[in-house]
């Protein structure tokens, strides 16, 4: 059983930076090189991923503040208004 529990974790990325083990699936993705983050279901992100080209830059991120707190900023496919709120500084 503790198998079980222990496959079922996946890897976040702290406030600071840092990965951690969590039971929590990531609700935002990243990329660790260009500082962005945004939905899981962001068609950029998934046509890299499906190239091969970004895996190892990826990141995931528990939610919005935490993505934020480490500096990551909003991707401006699949989060335009949240992007234009950070760029114009609100």
């Amino acid at each position: 059983m503790l198998n079980a529990v222990l496959t079922n974790m996946s890897t976040l990325t702290g406030a600071n930076g840092a990965a951690y083990s969590s039971p929590i699936k990531g609700a935002f993705g990243g990329n660790r090189t260009t500082k962005v983050y945004g939905l899981m279901t962001c068609k950029t992100a998934a046509r890299y991923v499906a190239a091969g080209t970004y895996q190892k830059s990826r990141v995931f991120f528990a939610d919005e503040a935490t993505a934020v707190a480490a500096r990551y900023r909003p991707c401006a496919r699949c989060m335009p208004g949240r992007a234009a709120e950070i760029a114009g500084g609100v």
